[in-house]
């Protein structure tokens, strides 16, 4: 086993805040007790953040010495941070320079929205019932982009490198299950209310659709295994609870009691929301313009409250990949 002197880690897709730097520093952690463990000295470590050039990264640097703090004693010095602003789907490092790659949450992003969606007229993704084709062509979109990510990488990792990936995914192996789309149909049905109230023009809904795709296994191993450049050491599959999030006095779930009391049911629906919000606001924002996000988020509510009988007990999907 090699002890490098310098390893090289990458976050692609990090986003800003403080959740940037949760992984961040068990990896390093991690890195540094296995030297250890091992009797070597703790390298110095790169740590190498990615995401889109509009990120935030100013608030994020800020976060350093709290992130240094948070480090072992003895690698204190020897970590470095910095920025890689690009999109994951082009060449961000030089050629066998990375020895890990993390990415969470992120691959379910496609380069752009795809090509042939003009029939998909009332809703902002997929949602059943649709046209086979509006799904033949989220499909391609994800394969192009995930084959294209997984070449960048290779080209990126030195031989001995690894990789962990994280993206939302889908059970069903039918990609118009009712059960694929939840908070997008939310989205639809909210913004179709702020077309009939005369809010949205009609024809700003029927041209916004997301960038955006859950695969189910099989497709993601289909990629993989035909892109060649990396063999799969572990996939798991990870359910969780669409209606689930801890409050200051418990944690409240989909799988609670039938008699959970309507301020409960609204508190779970209202944090939902505001969770789906914060992840496709600037979306939102860019092409409707911020002056209805408020207004459509209290229909959001309203639709996932009607709903939520129906949404609950319903797990989201997430695969857990190790190239």
């Amino acid at each position: 086993m090699d002890f490098p002197g310098c390893i090289k880690v990458a976050d692609l897709g990090c986003s800003s805040g403080e959740n940037t730097f949760l992984v961040m520093s068990e990896i390093v952690n991690t890195i540094i007790t296995t030297y250890q463990q091992k009797g070597q000295n703790p390298p110095e470590i790169d740590c190498c953040l990615n995401d889109l050039p509009d990120n935030d990264f100013n608030t994020t640097f800020k976060l350093i010495p709290s992130f240094h703090e948070k480090l072992k004693m003895n690698i204190k010095g020897k970590c470095f941070v910095s920025g890689s602003p690009g999109s994951f789907y082009t060449r961000l490092f030089p050629s066998k320079s990375l020895h890990f790659v993390h990415s969470s949450f992120c691959l379910h992003w496609l380069s752009k929205v795809p090509d042939g969606l003009e029939e998909n007229k009332k809703n902002v993704y997929l949602r059943s019932p649709c046209p086979p084709s509006l799904y033949e062509s989220y499909l391609n979109q994800f394969k192009n982009d995930f084959s294209t990510f997984l070449r960048m990488r290779a080209e990126e990792t030195m031989p001995s490198g690894r990789m962990a990936l994280t993206l939302v995914g889908r059970k069903t192996l039918d990609p118009l299950s009712k059960d694929c789309f939840k908070d997008w149909s939310l989205v639809s049905d909210s913004l179709l209310d702020l077309v009939s109230e005369g809010v949205v023009k009609e024809s700003d809904l029927e041209s916004f659709n997301l960038p955006y795709y859950n695969p189910d296994e099989s497709e993601v191993k289909e990629v993989i295994d035909n892109e060649g450049s990396f063999e799969i050491n572990n996939f798991e599959t990870i359910f969780g609870l669409l209606f689930s999030y801890k409050t200051g006095r418990s944690e409240v779930k989909d799988d609670c009691d039938d008699d959970v009391d309507h301020s409960r049911r609204f508190e779970v629906v209202k944090k939902r929301a505001n969770l789906a919000r914060s992840i496709i606001e600037p979306m939102l924002v860019a092409h409707f313009g911020d002056a209805i996000i408020d207004r459509l988020f209290e229909k959001y509510i309203y639709h996932a409250g009607r709903r939520y009988d129906t949404l609950r007990n319903k797990p989201t999907v997430n695969f857990f990949v190790s190239l």
